[in-house]
């Protein structure tokens, strides 16, 4: 036998029949100085330095990564209708 009940309500008077606590307060709050300390964190980062922190293996002009991805991105951008090799 398989029995099923529906019950319809929200969150807030599922969480109350079952005598959970309401921590909404304390979830805003936390989620407020996480916005804060982001907002923080970026003022103080200048692009440049998002873009070293991003880029792969730092900043054009001493990377070998960088330099590799720059010339796979100009030579694909030469001759974009050219047959590829390999293929």
């Amino acid at each position: 036998m398989k029995v099923t009940i529906d019950i319809d309500c929200t969150p807030e008077e599922a969480r109350t029949f079952m005598g959970l606590p309401d921590v909404s307060a304390a979830q805003q709050a936390v989620v407020e100085e996480w916005q804060k300390q982001a907002m923080e964190a970026m003022a103080s980062m200048d692009p440049q330095s998002l873009f070293r922190a991003w880029a792969p293996g730092g900043i054009a002009g001493g990377t070998p990564g960088w330099e590799e991805f720059q010339k796979a991105f100009w030579s694909s951008m030469t001759n974009p209708g050219a047959a590829k090799p390999g293929k």
